[in-house]
């Protein structure tokens, strides 16, 4: 067989799997999500763990799983097409706290009675994880938390602060990174340890945001007792652990959810920015915005599939995640800032109530505030400016 017929083969193999992806979207994905994720709302747990548990009777619960471990085993192609096809047809991300940052985690560095009593859960939805790393002064500087365990016979015993807590009020699990040394360097006194959110000495505080939707909380630790055997990998060794999570936060195709995301929201703009006119409202300066918007996330997508071909046959990425990651969040606050102009000023005021009602425009006042923080979280804009201009210059 010849290299074109091989690769003819590949194509329709993939085309296939896209067409049976989309069937199971349009019908599995019942409709009241759907509208949620299509509405720009926010997604909240109920939709979450709907369309979870309707992903995993199906098989397709952790896309980027091993097999052996309850996954896909999907190739990186498989993967991206999925990511592609959910957000095309306004179904909900997958949560990523579990199945993309903690279940790997203790995939690679979990003991074998870890991966059977924590994996099963995540799949089926039946834990609800937040991460516990940043703290009060401990943000971008990570390595400098001072959130204390001490080990006491078979427990550590818990104390400190974390901040910035996503999902802290509604999760039932947390993991965390916490200070097990002061004695070594501040990277090699760090451990990571799985905490149940109902442990006796928590207590969660919630952190409300601009947006008006409640998703960030202040847990603090007060003399938490956690067994031993939830630490996870080395005692000392949680930086390691750390820094395999956000590698896989940044790599492909975790950040084709993000672009995928961003492409499905410049369609919803232009909807807005078409109503526009309908207002007799200008027009004009909108649609440029718009093309400007529309040819950076083309852009993004070059880059993607660069780095999705260079991830396939294990070449370096090089800085293509954190331009990728610089671009989606750019675009995005571009997005719902052309949007609220859409809608015009008179919606300023219009915030939706917790239960999701509220006025035409509403969602898009609230979209708008929630992204000015998308220059900020999984890597701020200028710490991923450094490390562009570091591999560009040399510097």
């Amino acid at each position: 067989m010849s290299n074109t017929e091989i690769a003819d083969g590949e194509a329709d193999a993939y085309a296939a799997f896209r067409r049976e992806l989309e069937d199971f979207a349009r019908s599995a994905c019942p409709p009241e999500i759907r509208a949620v994720v299509a509405a720009g709302q926010k997604v909240t747990k109920r939709e979450y763990l709907g369309w979870q548990k309707i992903l995993h009777e199906k098989g397709w619960g952790a896309p980027s799983w091993p097999r052996e471990h309850g996954g896909t085993g999907w190739d990186i192609q498989q993967r991206l097409i999925f990511e592609e096809v959910m957000a095309e047809a306004d179904c909900p991300p997958l949560y990523h706290h579990g199945l993309g940052h903690i279940g790997p985690v203790i995939i690679r560095f979990g003991t074998a009675e870890q991966k059977a009593r924590f994996l099963p859960r995540i799949l089926d939805g039946s834990d609800w994880w937040c991460q516990g790393y940043s703290e009060p002064g401990s943000g971008s500087d990570l390595a400098s938390l001072s959130t204390s365990a001490r080990l006491d016979g078979a427990d550590y015993v818990i104390n400190g602060q974390k901040i910035w807590t996503s999902h802290a009020h509604e999760a039932n699990m947390i993991y965390m990174l916490v200070r097990t040394s002061k004695e070594a360097k501040k990277q090699d006194g760090i451990s990571l340890i799985l905490v149940p959110m109902d442990s006796k000495g928590i207590t969660v505080r919630p952190i409300r945001t601009i947006d008006g939707w409640h998703h960030l909380n202040e847990v603090f630790f007060d003399e938490v007792r956690v067994p031993a055997a939830n630490l996870i990998g080395e005692v000392g060794k949680g930086w390691t652990c750390a820094k395999y999570l956000l590698e896989r936060e940044r790599l492909p195709p975790a950040n084709v959810a993000r672009l995928e995301l961003v492409r499905r929201q410049v369609t919803r703009v232009v909807e807005e920015a078409a109503k526009a006119v309908v207002g007799r409202r200008d027009f004009s300066s909108l649609r440029y915005r718009l093309l400007l918007a529309e040819a950076d996330v083309k852009g993004a997508r070059v880059i993607l599939a660069n780095a999705t071909d260079d991830l396939k046959h294990q070449r370096p990425l090089g800085v293509q995640p954190s331009v990728i990651k610089l671009l989606c969040s750019d675009v995005a606050q571009r997005l719902t800032s052309i949007a609220l102009d859409a809608v015009g000023p008179e919606a300023a005021h219009r915030f939706l109530a917790d239960d999701g009602e509220g006025e035409p425009g509403a969602t898009w006042v609230q979209n708008y505030m929630f992204t000015r923080a998308r220059t900020i979280a999984g890597g701020t804009s200028e710490v991923q400016r450094n490390v562009v201009a570091n591999e560009l210059l040399g510097a």
